[in-house]
């Protein structure tokens, strides 16, 4: 388990702990902020392309084998990205990273449920959990120390040996898993989803700065629909499927799904905004950011073992509804935020959502999957993953555009307020003076506008919350049947 923790923590971490350096490579390639958001945009892409392939990789090839040659491909993709002379070789390299790092998490689940007995599979999902959501909430902390005091390079290049490391080890310590899946490779399956699945996340990604009316946008979300759509009547067609869709004839795998749909939008609508309201509105450096973030980083990783044995004693539900229910109180309490709140209640109700957050995570995914036959858990967590991804990027896009939308008409409603005759603080002597003042009260207005825009965005989040908590009621209650033996399959053909 220490294993295969370490090798998807290293994974996860990356895509939250480059968000922090962007800043300071736009400023080392000398590009355009449109053009460098391509590092992150790029890595999201290439993960929603290679996640859809990660379980019949696993199933054709053995999953520990997969894991292994993943583990080397993310170190050696992490030294390139280290070593990039410029802003496209850094694209590249990134897309290069991105192919074993989307395979990395889905395999992990795959060899997890093969090698843990299904009583004990809610307390090795714990472990698990540390890297499905503690590693997004530390990244900025480690990126910011970083960043600041050492070199952005160093994010890429600590994984090197850590990857290295985590090869060594797996080779002594893993099961061996072999192939055992026949038939030749859906192409048409895999053409359609990760074209429905590029077309989707770029849209999203892009829909705040093209326009989300735009012709763009719209041709790109009606392509994705439209193949998407051809995936599954593709693969309730072919005899050897990409992904198997009759997973969701599995009510309890599907309404876990929706879950964590609920889960991941909080998430990360909370790491990608707080941030910025510390650092734009209360004027705290990357670093100062991340170590606000960290108790709460702290508070995940202690809830979720936790979380993992009351799962395995009382099922998924109990500690679903307690913790969605908790994680949309705190999300509430958020939306009282002002520029002069002070740090200590902040970490406190951040704190409180990850506790909530961490005691229902777990027992929603692993009540998902153990619902499905042990011979379809890896392409119930290839679409665990994809769900994930896919999820955090939409809830995060419609929340950019409703963020955005706030912003413009508060600050159109303070307009309209200011007569003629107000008087303008004068910031020095001369015209000067006169336009130094102008842009402070500009800037205020700006810092108070998005202030309130993030307030409106809490309340949406801890409303979607709630509708999860009804769903949480439908998960089984109840310790899992134990299984006939141990928790090793190796036939899962």
């Amino acid at each position: 388990m220490a294993v295969l923790v370490t090798g998807m923590f290293m994974s996860v971490l990356d895509v939250s702990i480059v968000n922090v350096a962007i800043p300071t490579m736009q400023r080392d390639f000398g590009s355009t902020t449109e053009e460098i958001q391509w590092v992150a945009t790029a890595y999201s892409l290439a993960l929603g392309v290679i996640v859809p392939v990660s379980a019949w990789a696993g199933d054709r090839f053995g999953s520990t084998r997969v894991y292994n040659i993943s583990l080397l491909g993310f170190a050696a993709g992490s030294a390139m990205c280290g070593i990039a002379w410029s802003l496209n070789s850094m694209i590249v390299f990134r897309v290069i990273q991105a192919i074993p790092g989307g395979v990395l998490p889905v395999v992990t689940l795959t060899i997890l449920y093969r090698i843990v007995p299904r009583d004990r599979i809610g307390a090795a999902m714990g472990m698990y959990g540390l890297g499905i959501i503690v590693a997004p909430a530390v990244g900025p902390t480690l990126g910011g120390y970083l960043v600041e005091y050492v070199d952005w390079r160093l994010i890429f290049f600590i994984n090197v040996p850590v990857g290295v490391l985590g090869f060594v080890a797996a080779l002594v310590v893993l099961p061996r898993f072999p192939g055992a899946r026949s038939g030749n490779f859906d192409v048409w399956g895999f053409l359609a989803i990760a074209t429905g699945l590029f077309t989707l996340l770029l849209a999203l990604t892009e829909g705040q700065d093209w326009g989300w009316t735009s012709y763009k946008v719209l041709i790109l979300l009606t392509v994705a629909v439209l193949s998407l759509a051809l995936f599954i009547v593709i693969e309730l067609e072919v005899d050897n499927p990409l992904l198997d869709v009759h997973v969701f004839r599995y009510w309890p795998f599907t309404n876990s799904l929706l879950l964590i749909s609920v889960l991941s939008v909080g998430l990360f609508a909370v790491l990608f905004y707080v941030p910025l309201y510390l650092q734009q509105s209360q004027g705290l450096g990357a670093f100062e950011a991340g170590l606000l973030l960290l108790p709460q980083a702290l508070v995940m990783a202690v809830c979720m073992p936790i979380a993992g044995r009351v799962y395995d004693r009382f099922g998924p539900r109990w500690p679903a509804v307690i913790g969605l229910s908790i994680v949309a109180w705190g999300t509430y309490e958020l939306h009282v935020l002002t520029l002069e709140t002070s740090h200590g209640k902040l970490i406190w109700l951040l704190c409180l959502r990850a506790f909530g957050m961490g005691i229902a995570m777990m027992p929603i995914m692993t009540g998902g999957i153990a619902s499905v036959p042990p011979a379809m858990v890896s392409r119930a967590s290839a679409f665990n993953n994809v769900v994930q991804r896919t999820s955090a990027a939409l809830g995060l896009a419609v929340l950019t555009a409703m963020v955005a939308r706030s912003q413009a008409q508060f600050a159109a409603d303070r307009a309209s307020l200011i007569s003629s005759d107000t008087a303008v603080p004068v910031l020095g002597s001369g015209p000067s003076g006169s336009l130094a003042g102008m842009y402070a009260t500009y800037t205020q207005l700006q810092t108070l506008v998005f202030v309130e825009a993030m307030d409106g965005l809490y309340m949406v989040t801890a409303a979607i919350t709630v509708l999860g908590v009804g769903l949480a009621f439908f998960l089984r209650s109840g310790p899992a049947p134990k299984a006939s033996g141990e928790g090793v399959h190796i036939d899962v053909g």
